[in-house]
């Protein structure tokens, strides 16, 4: 029997798990929680052997999440539910340890072979995911302006950014147009998103207020 628990922010798509994963045989939910916190205690609690983690839990990104599963059970194997194929977030999770990723519009068949394939320690990933990763490989940034564009969704101002990199104000500021006019946005916010998504930069930390704080 295959332990199972669910870490879902949305109470009809976490009871609607919950339904169609009772009715499979050798299937079993241990528990299906609402938040990052309540699946580390179910993971500890249960020791399961699948742990299925949506990607916008309330208190932590799922990302952290997956780590924080494998931290309290190293043996769990973890898959990512995600509303739509962002190679960023592919990235980073099987970066964190996940071993399946999947989209919510994933047929029940497809969700539940994707649960017995990590079950025994196999990589499992939606195709869509896998095409999408591969686009992303196509990426239109130089090392620099990453270096740079990575700095900004840090926070750092362009003063940290020229002293981090040994540039000229003048010059981080040339990036930070080129970057913004490659990837079409309007601002730097949406310069770090865009490249997010895309698996172009990686998902890192922000200010303790949860903002980026780009306007120093």
């Amino acid at each position: 029997m295959i332990r199972v628990v669910i870490a879902e922010r949305l109470h009809l798509f976490r009871s609607g798990l919950v339904a169609l994963l009772a009715g499979e045989p050798g299937l079993a939910v241990a528990e299906a929680a609402d938040s990052g916190a309540a699946l580390v205690a179910a993971c500890r609690h249960h020791r399961p052997d699948v742990a299925l983690v949506g990607t916008e839990l309330p208190d932590m990104p799922g990302v952290d999440a997956v780590r924080a599963v494998l931290r309290t059970e190293r043996r769990c194997g973890v898959v990512v539910v995600a509303d739509r194929p962002r190679p960023g977030e592919l990235r980073a999770a099987v970066d964190g340890g996940a071993l399946g990723f999947v989209l919510r519009d994933s047929s029940p068949t497809d969700l539940v072979d994707v649960i017995h394939r990590v079950a025994r320690g196999e990589h499992a990933v939606d195709g869509r995911l896998a095409l999408a990763e591969l686009a992303a490989a196509r990426n239109p940034l130089t090392p620099r302006e990453r270096d740079v564009l990575a700095a900004v969704a840090e926070g750092a101002t362009v003063g940290e950014i020229a002293g981090q990199l040994c540039l000229s104000t003048g010059t981080v500021r040339n990036y930070v147009a080129r970057v913004q006019a490659k990837l079409g946005a309007r601002t730097r916010v949406e310069a770090v998103s865009i490249a997010r998504e895309h698996g172009w930069l990686p998902y890192g930390a922000r200010d303790g207020s949860g903002r980026y704080p780009l306007n120093r």
